[in-house]
């Protein structure tokens, strides 16, 4: 028995917004106090250090359940599967959903059961469930529907990862300019194929770093306090995934027995492209290598730092074949990682 993904779909938001589409913004220090620098000259650091040229947002007329839907109708097709048999739905996002111009995450009911609805499912012996993990959500999703096939709870499940963080985004904060949203599903089944999930990793680090992400207030002094917005100690964070993220996915690794001259592609989350380079750098020195070129597709360049749908949208746009120079085929070992609010760290060895 082996436990593959069979199916995968994403939906791309449709507004794009450029570094460009921020020189009105007026962005401030912590404190409230004028950023010293003018905005041309803070876009083009943040390009410089992030990679990012351009992000997605939703339209005003959708939430995050809404773009789940669609991105999990499109891994149904794929997989070519009855949704009737879906033993679970697993549903990572980390804000709910938040309508365009509110101030509160709905979650009532869960975007789980939100989108088994959608979906037209009758089976209420089909789970709906949410899991809130910070960015690494999708993959520990897929980790959990792993385990509840293994544990002979389920045939299938449909995991998804979808977030709309331009509406939990503080607009005098210059990080707002990392976040897009965007969802990713993927059907994972038992299946006779070969290959599949080899071997997975997760870690939770909370001692020191519980709050590196975090709710807080704008950055305007102005604004209403108890509005919140996605929040972030960027330094910590770089340092945290540079120093733990490269472990754990050399352990999860090991755990597989396969050696690293076989792994074709890294499948990491996007935030910040200067840090990605830096992990995978770091995960190849371990094993007093330098990375192959092309080893880590990006999609950061585009699409920003959609959270929980990077990682699932990367690999459907990898296996349609929409990504330039960049390619999976039958056979390939791949590893996903991911890190994020908790903070957590995640990795599974899979092979296509």
């Amino acid at each position: 028995m082996n436990i593959k993904i069979t199916g995968s779909g994403s939906y791309i938001p449709t507004e794009i917004v450029s570094n460009l589409d921020f020189a009105k913004h007026v962005f401030l220090n912590d404190d409230g106090t004028p950023f010293p620098h003018p905005n041309d000259v803070v876009a083009e650091k943040f390009l410089e250090i992030t990679g990012i040229r351009e992000r997605r947002y939703v339209s005003d007329d959708l939430c995050t359940s809404d773009i789940a839907l669609i991105a999990a109708e499109k891994a149904i097709d794929d997989a070519k599967i009855d949704r009737e048999t879906i033993d679970y739905i697993i549903m990572a996002h980390n804000f709910g959903d938040v309508k365009k111009g509110a101030i509160q995450s709905d979650i009532l009911p869960s975007l789980a059961t939100r989108v088994k609805h959608g979906l037209k499912i009758k089976n209420p012996k089909c789970v709906a469930y949410d899991i809130l993990f910070g960015c690494p959500g999708w993959v520990e999703g897929v980790i959990q529907a792993y385990a509840f096939i293994k544990a002979g709870m389920a045939k299938k499940c449909l995991v998804i990862g979808a977030e709309t963080l331009s509406r939990v985004a503080d607009l005098h904060d210059r990080d707002s300019m990392i976040y897009s949203d965007g969802a990713g599903a993927t059907i994972v089944e038992v299946t006779n194929d070969e290959g599949g999930i080899l071997a997975h990793e997760t870690a939770t680090f909370t001692y020191d770093e519980a709050y590196y992400l975090f709710f807080g207030n704008s950055f305007n002094k102005d604004h209403d306090p108890d509005v919140r917005y996605i929040k972030m100690y960027g330094r910590k964070i770089y340092e945290f995934a540079l120093s733990n993220v490269p472990k754990a996915m050399a352990s999860c690794l090991e755990k597989s027995d396969i050696p690293i001259e076989k792994v074709k592609k890294v499948l990491i989350h996007q935030a910040n492209e200067k840090m990605d380079e830096a992990i995978i750098h770091r995960f190849f020195k371990q094993y007093k290598q330098t990375p192959p070129e092309g080893i880590m597709p990006m999609s950061i360049h585009k699409l920003g730092n959609s959270s929980v749908a990077t990682v699932p949208t990367l690999f459907d746009l990898m296996i349609k074949g929409q990504l330039d120079n960049q390619e999976l085929n039958k056979g390939d070992v791949i590893l996903f990682a991911s890190v994020g609010a908790g903070m957590n760290i995640n990795a599974i060895v899979y092979q296509m």
